[in-house]
């Protein structure tokens, strides 16, 4: 049997043999896309390609992609445990064809692949094709069904035609696609887990079990404009998607996906752990939570790795939940003690070698899920208390049925799915209201849909060459000559005619020296001027190899071949000091942390820098003094910094370090402290991929300090820092405070130290004092409330206890009311106190009076006037406020009158 190592490699050299490229998986942390939260498809990587933005590096390539299915239209979360073969995590075997061979190719290739190579037996296999669409004008794929025949042994009786929904593949709204072609298997009618389900017939795209999908090839050959039409690409392309986690079932003869060996190691220690025994069956509660925690700690392990943290926004707010999901399933085991971390080492043992990322962060992950659970344990203790009191106010209610909100507090708040909130109230004889939680969780994905950054200027751009821009210059020099070549508006790319006073574009040139934003560093502004007109540049921005600089037409006008001269800013200067700064900061934090301590985001502005990395614990303040003085010292000896590109395989091997998750083509840019020249590149202290902009000699940087360090997220702290200019501004705001405060205290700036803690020292004193005096006078207040209670009326067995209390402070006034109620057991209490010309009523009543009809908050709003007021409350307790402490008495009255009259009525 073969193993899913040896059938993922197979796959890999299979296509390797029909001329493909082998391109790595991208992270499964998007990079340099907003529109997706997660890579859910192998094509991700090659939306550039398909838009037609970039040209493509190989015509064929292949490769296995990591998949994160838990957003959007692609969403099994909620499905996995409950059947055989859904996942969160899964590696999406793929061939891709950019322009180069079609649809005859890629059927051949998939059922040679299938039933030659792994011998899946060809009767077991169906074939379905697009049937047309009459709405959308599209004809029936009839040149993919006779290719099936004509290329391929199957049947005609096996090749089925279906709608678009099956059978017609979108990137979005808008963008590239086309007609697919799938695969399917029918794994026998032993695997139908619909039978009871009236009406049903066992087929493919039925729903049920017994047919599954194996492969998906698609035809990307229209695109859709954003108004909705289609029309014809220029380019044709292959895009395949093969799970491998279902064809690994198939050749390993396994009814579930999680039977595999992709699996079954990771159960297997669940089941060390746990001390529970899978038994690999449906419908069972343990083994429902085995799969999901096998699943879930794959998608922790990788999304993690690739730079997603838990969080209450956007991708980490999505981990937080799919950690949380598997906590939760952990208690069905009976794990009530943190444990997913120990699985970590399993997932890197089934898949570290295939994806080394893995290993390589395999404790940072580990510090991660642990941190993560150990938080959750409180907050999942707190969601049953909230469960508890939903169910008790269903349990009162006529329907017997939790609402909608509570159920969805429950899911979205504590990570409870819906599926265990109905299973806990079904213990207790009680429904859950579906329709109003299906609703609200539509709300939220409507919201989540809107947050989400679109993708629209890509979509207008579809099937457009844009131009190469030259932008060495950026390196170089603070100004170049130029030539407009078009610019792009609401209309699209425009390469010919001019542009006038008043338009919002972004101009693209032949050249230019404006840097576009990326890698942290902010995108220049600054002119572009020539003698006919003016554009001021707000940001500079990069689509494919095109530099877009945005902006406005402030003066004249420019056209299409018109010679200009673009200036940056003087901002630049300050933003290449704290750029390599920043290379700085990660060499000498490396230097007192250690390794580990990688770096995991960063800002590059002119007013300061941002540096986010890896470490379990805050830095201490003497090590961030050793993080400056390092920095300091290079920046003291002024040592020079150079640059030069170089094949990425030669850099990896001299140590240079790569932003992790970063995208990288062949060749890379190293930026090297330390070294002379590009000849003497080994010998720089710091070495980085980069391709952002830097100072020449370290000296220029004038100076460096850490203004703050702080938690961004579980095992991820963020440095803030000042370089230059900006650092020079912070000494003088720090210099004008020392300057006032010596003035305020009365010392000398070298003596405020002192001063302030003397000060400090006497305040504590005086804190203590005070609350020693409190404590005197609150046995005072006590004791006149115990003597309100000796002296009070009785109605039945309700204690009326009215009176004032001397000098009571609002926290004491409360207490006293606490107390008065547990030693009278039946209350109703109205106390009074005033201080200056503010006067106070304090009403409680205990719950049995509450049953009565007598409510401390009735009570108050009665009485507040007399005292020239307002105020309310609960009604176990409430509290007014007014201005004239002469009528307190007269209130009082008031409110004992009020008492005893509902008293006596009740």
């Amino acid at each position: 049997m073969s193993s899913a190592k040896q059938i993922r490699s197979g796959f890999i050299d299979f296509f390797k043999s029909k001329g493909h490229e082998f391109v790595p998986s991208s992270p499964i942390v998007p990079i340099g896309d907003q529109s997706l939260l997660f890579a859910n498809a192998g094509m991700n990587q090659f939306k550039d390609i398909f838009l037609g933005l970039t040209p493509p590096e190989y015509p064929r390539v292949a490769n296995t992609q990591k998949c994160l299915r838990v957003s959007g239209k692609h969403n099994d979360l909620e499905e996995v445990g409950k059947d055989t073969y859904h996942h969160t995590f899964f590696e999406m075997l793929g061939n891709w064809s950019f322009n180069d061979y079609f649809k005859a190719e890629a059927i051949q290739w998939a059922w040679e692949l299938f039933t030659d190579v792994w011998g899946i037996e060809p009767e077991r296999l169906w074939a379905t094709v697009f049937a047309g669409d009459r709405a959308e004008g599209l004809p029936e794929d009839e040149e993919a069904a006779n290719l099936w025949t004509k290329v391929t042994s199957i049947p005609a009786e096996k090749i089925l035609a279906c709608g678009k929904k099956d059978n017609f593949w979108e990137m979005g709204e808008s963008g590239p696609c086309g007609p697919c072609s799938e695969i399917h298997i029918d794994l026998g009618p032993e695997m139908c887990d619909m039978k009871n389900v009236p009406g049903h017939i066992c087929q493919v795209n039925s729903g049920c079990a017994r047919y599954i999908e194996l492969w998906n090839l698609v035809f990307i050959q229209f695109n859709r404009l954003p108004d909705g039409k289609l029309v014809p690409l220029n380019r044709k392309y292959v895009d395949t998607g093969a799970g491998l986690e279902r064809i690994v079932a198939v050749l390993q003869n396994k009814q579930s996906n999680y039977d595999t060996d992709l699996f079954m190691p990771i159960i297997g220690r669940t089941g060390e752990i746990t001390g529970h025994k899978y038994t690999s069956k449906l419908g069972n509660k343990t083994d429902n939570a085995f799969r999901v925690i096998a699943d879930h700690i794959r998608s922790l392990v990788f999304s993690i790795t690739d730079g997603a943290i838990p969080s209450n926004e956007g991708r980490g707010y999505v981990i937080r939940r799919i950690l949380r999901r598997a906590s939760r399933f952990g208690r069905e085991l009976g794990m009530h003690e943190p444990f997913l971390s120990k699985l970590v080492p399993v997932v890197v043992d089934c898949l570290g070698d295939t994806f080394g990322e893995i290993k390589e962060r395999a404790d940072y992950v580990s510090t991660v899920i642990e941190s993560e659970e150990v938080s959750f344990g409180r907050t999942l203790d707190r969601g049953i208390e909230i469960f508890n009191s939903a169910a008790k106010r269903a349990q009162e209610s006529i329907k017997k049925i939790i609402n909608g909100e509570d159920a969805f507090q429950l899911y979205d708040t504590f990570g409870f799915p819906l599926d265990l909130t109905e299973l806990m109230a079904k213990e207790r004889n009680l429904k859950v209201d579906k329709a109003r939680f299906d609703e609200l969780m539509e709300a939220q994905r409507q919201r989540a849909r809107a947050a989400q950054k679109n993708d629209s200027l890509a979509a207008t751009l579809t099937d457009t060459e844009l131009p190469r821009t030259e932008d060495v210059h950026k390196y170089h020099s603070n100004s170049c000559q130029s030539k407009v070549i078009g610019w792009l508006d609401d209309g699209g790319f425009m390469d010919q005619g001019s542009i006038e006073a008043g338009a919002e574009v972004c101009l693209i040139l032949e050249e230019t020296c404006f840097y576009a934003e990326a890698g942290g560093q902010v995108g220049d502004c600054g002119v572009i001027e020539s003698k006919n007109g003016r554009f001021t540049v707000d940001k500079t921005i990069r689509i494919a190899n095109c530099i877009f600089h945005a902006g406005k037409m402030k003066e004249g006008s420019f056209r299409v071949g018109e010679k200009v001269t673009a200036i940056v800013s003087k901002d630049r200067d300050a933003t290449k000091k704290n750029h390599t700064a920043t290379h700085l900061l990660q060499w000498a934090l490396q230097q007192v942390l250690g390794k580990s301590a990688a770096q995991q985001g960063s800002f590059v502005g002119p007013d300061y820098l941002r540096f986010d990395f890896t470490c379990p614990k805050a830095p201490t303040a003497e090590e961030l003094k050793k993080v400056e003085e390092l920095a300091r010292e290079k920046i003291i000896a002024d040592l020079p910094l150079t640059w030069v590109v170089m094949p990425k395989e030669k850099a990896q091997q001299m140590g240079a370090m790569a932003l992790f998750g970063e995208k990288y083509g062949n060749d890379v840019r190293v930026v090297a402290i330390g070294a002379e020249g590009q000849d003497q590149i080994s010998e720089a202290f710091s070495r980085e991929f980069c391709g952002g902009t830097h100072v020449d000699r370290l000296g220029s940087i004038g100076d460096f300090k850490i203004i703050k360090e702080e938690s961004i997220s579980t095992g991820v702290r963020r440095i803030t820092a000042l370089t230059g200019s900006g650092l020079n501004s912070y000494f003088e705001k720090a210099s004008h405070i020392v300057d006032e405060l010596s003035a305020i205290l009365k010392a000398p700036s070298e003596g405020l130290v002192d001063r302030v803690g003397q000060l400090i020292k006497e305040n504590k004193k005086l804190s203590k004092e005070l609350k020693a005096a409190t404590r005197a006078a609150g046995s005072d207040v006590m004791a006149e409330a115990k003597e309100l209670l000796q002296k009070c009326e009785k109605v039945g067995e309700t204690s009326v206890i009215i009176g004032q209390l001397q000098g009571a402070q609002i926290e004491q006034a409360r207490e006293a009311v606490d107390m008065l109620k547990k030693k009278a057991k039946s209350a109703a209490i109205v106390l009074g106190f005033g201080e200056g010309d503010k006067a106070t009523l304090l009403a409680g009543m205990t719950d049995d009076v509450i049953k009565k009809g007598l409510k401390a908050g009735d009570i108050v709003k009665e009485t507040a006037p007399i005292i020239g007021g307002g105020g309310g409350g609960r009604p176990q307790m409430a509290q007014a406020g007014g201005k004239n402490p002469k009528k307190i008495n007269d209130a009082l009255k008031k409110a004992a009158e009020l008492i005893k009259e509902k008293l006596a009525s009740a």
